[in-house]
């Protein structure tokens, strides 16, 4: 019975980490398209200014 609870807490635990890595993968990945998406508009407003001469 103790060797159940065992794995089962050692199992719950794995699982949390999953979930967190997963979602910590997620939030990476979207960091990194808002900041490609930033750059690009910061990049077209420039050249927009530019073009006004």
């Amino acid at each position: 019975m103790a060797e159940q609870k065992q794995q089962f807490k050692t199992s719950s635990k794995r699982k949390g980490s999953g979930i967190t890595r997963k979602c910590a993968s997620l939030i990476k990945e979207q960091r990194a398209r808002i900041y490609i998406i930033r750059r690009c508009a910061t990049t077209l407003l420039c050249w927009s200014f530019q073009g006004d001469d």
